[in-house]
């Protein structure tokens, strides 16, 4: 299966340490669940990038991708200063923008 559009910008963003690119993926309102720990809009979710993906300088590596409804999904080893390992990453969309992103086990 090919990944979805989505998934490819996000990893592109990540791994080439864009940020302003990451941002610009999400809705204005946009959030991220980190594990529970949830960060809306842009401000918060650049201070959460900056500290755990982004600025972690976060490598992603796609293990698998699927769609389902209005899902997004993808399991991911993430490797960078910090966590490594495998983790999940769910988009609820918003049109061509990022409504959620929440981050759980793989």
């Amino acid at each position: 299966m090919k990944s979805p559009t989505v998934i490819d910008k996000v990893l592109a963003a990540v791994n080439s340490g864009n940020t302003n690119m990451f941002l610009d993926l999400f809705a204005e309102d946009g959030e991220v669940d980190d594990w529970g720990s949830i960060y809306r809009g842009r401000a918060e979710i650049k201070t959460w990038s900056d500290r755990e993906l982004v600025g972690a300088k976060a490598r992603l590596t796609i293990r698998a991708a699927q769609v389902h409804h209005d899902e997004v999904s993808m399991i991911v080893h993430i490797g960078d200063a910090g966590f490594r390992g495998l983790s999940r990453f769910a988009f609820t969309m918003e049109g061509d923008r990022i409504r959620r992103m929440t981050i759980t086990c793989a």
